[in-house]
């Protein structure tokens, strides 16, 4: 959604946008702040609405910053992605047969990776 009509952008875009500029701060970032790291013509109250939508998702949290809030993200995007899986996951009746859908799909590096894992080797997820 930029200022220009028609030349929108589909919200999850915003959404990652949004948060790689959280996920690149050292600290919470105002929707101003925000606006200025993307840097890409989004009007500042289109950010504002995304990050109300990422904190009423539990993505992010807030704090009062002024007469505003200041954003921080929750998890970083490999946890980000983990959450959006266990989330897929509880949303089905049957967990072991989603479970052993998604394991007999993995590459066989995966495979390795998650038997790594599983077997509690500290080096798997490096």
């Amino acid at each position: 959604m930029t200022e220009e009509r028609g030349d929108r952008r589909p919200s999850g875009e915003l959404e990652a946008s949004v948060l790689a500029a959280l996920w690149s701060a050292d600290c919470g970032l105002t929707a101003g702040e925000v606006r200025t790291t993307l840097g890409s013509g989004l009007a500042r109250t289109t950010v504002t609405t995304i990050l109300a939508r990422l904190h009423e998702k539990g993505i992010v949290t807030r704090s009062r910053s002024g007469r505003g809030y200041a954003y921080f993200p929750v998890a970083d995007a490999p946890g980000l992605s983990a959450r959006r899986m266990r989330a897929e996951l509880d949303r089905g009746d049957d967990r072991g047969s989603i479970l052993a859908r998604f394991v007999s799909d993995l590459s066989d590096e995966d495979e390795r990776t998650l038997r790594d894992l599983l077997n509690g080797s500290e080096e798997a997820g490096a």
